[in-house]
């Protein structure tokens, strides 16, 4: 059995020595690392992670957080990622609680009065639990994506969860996001090209401006910027 100290021992060093490697490199360290105990995590906005992944593990597992507040696009495209990669396990985390029985518990539209409690229950806490199952994840966090993700390591220690945590395209710009996608005719969100470059739980994302932060959509008018599951 890996310890936790290992795995953070293991995270530490690879970060180290990752740092700048080719991101299908990262992922074939991963694979080689921890095996079936490796998963990808998708928020199903583009598709870039899950195609890089499953050139290297094709029947790795894809941990699809359904918050029951998602915009039907977003539905639409796991159904359509699961149809074009049959050999991908998308497993499908929903909360304990459907949304009205959280209104019940809570008072309606928790995300309203509590935006942060909301994305506990209805994200962290269902990743958290899937997560026991695997030593080690990935996640498509960026760099340039905000300045809140600017020091993300390609692999690090995740101590909320004990796991070790892989973001093979941290140093990715968005100009290398769009001509991957579009080499390999990928499928992404539709709400990509109707002006939302961010995609959350439709309740919290708006449409963003010319000019703006391309995050900006997401918790409009609050202080909120992640979800949680980063932090």
């Amino acid at each position: 059995m890996t310890t936790i100290t290992d795995l953070e021992t293991l995270a530490t060093q690879a970060g180290n020595d990752l740092e700048g490697a080719d991101a299908t490199d990262i992922v074939r360290w991963a694979a080689d690392t921890f095996g079936a105990r490796f998963a990808v995590a998708s928020s199903m906005q583009d598709t870039v992670l899950l195609h890089l992944v499953q050139s290297v593990i094709p029947d790795v597992d894809v941990l699809f957080l359904d918050t029951g507040y998602h915009f039907a696009e977003t539905i639409q495209t796991r159904d359509r990622v699961a149809a074009r990669y049959p050999r991908l396990h998308v497993r499908n985390l929903a909360p304990r609680q459907t949304v009205a029985q959280q209104d019940a518990d809570y008072g309606k539209d928790l995300f309203a009065t509590d935006p942060d409690l909301c994305c506990a229950l209805r994200k962290t806490h269902p990743l958290d639990e899937a997560l026991d199952d695997y030593d080690a994840w990935a996640t498509g966090l960026r760099r340039v994506e905000s300045p809140t993700r600017a020091n993300t390591p390609v692999v690090s220690f995740d101590p909320r969860r004990d796991k070790v945590k892989v973001a093979p395209l941290a140093l990715w710009t968005d100009e290398q996001v769009e001509a991957y996608a579009a080499e390999h005719d990928l499928i992404a969100n539709p709400l990509l090209a109707q002006g939302y470059p961010s995609i959350g739980c439709a309740p919290c994302t708006r449409r963003v401006a010319a000019g703006e932060d391309p995050r900006a959509g997401r918790w409009s008018g609050t202080e909120k910027t992640e979800c949680g599951i980063h932090l």
